[in-house]
């Protein structure tokens, strides 16, 4: 398996991975300075993990970051973590795939479409992402041509 290199996208913080600090400091800075953050997280990654919360497809700045994404090249993977639990115990919902969502809208399948491969969906839980994200990864690589 070759080295590379991948982001997570995850602004829905119930399970505590998120530093919320960070997070609302960003939310206080200017649009210009938010993009350049994010661009500045795509430096030296291929593949790009979105982690699905209840309100991930929502964020105008998820659907930017999935943009840039797909704009540098980067394979794409879904991960659903509705099913995780927080400190209390709890889940959540599922969220909407934010690749489903304007101004992206992939239609979920194995096969590359005309603009883009689309993604490939999995659950943490129920597909064991401790065990998998190894080989998601590497599949996300594949798809993209990497």
């Amino acid at each position: 398996m070759k080295t590379m290199q991948f982001s997570l996208i995850w602004y829905y913080t119930a399970a505590g991975f998120v530093d919320s600090a960070q997070i609302e400091t960003l939310k206080r800075n200017t649009d210009l300075a938010i993009k350049r953050w994010i661009n500045k997280q795509i430096d030296g990654t291929s593949v790009t993990c979105v982690l699905i919360g209840s309100h991930t497809a929502d964020s105008k700045w998820v659907k930017y970051e999935i943009v840039q994404r797909i704009e540098k090249g980067n394979g794409l993977l879904g991960v659903y973590i509705h099913n995780v639990k927080d400190r209390h115990g709890w889940t959540s919902t599922k969220g909407k795939s934010p690749f489903r969502q304007p101004p992206i809208n992939f239609t979920p399948t194995d096969k590359p479409n005309l603009v883009y491969p689309c993604c490939s969906y999995y659950d943490w839980v129920n597909d064991d992402g401790y065990q998998n994200l190894g080989n998601w990864i590497e599949k996300a690589s594949q798809q993209a041509g990497r």
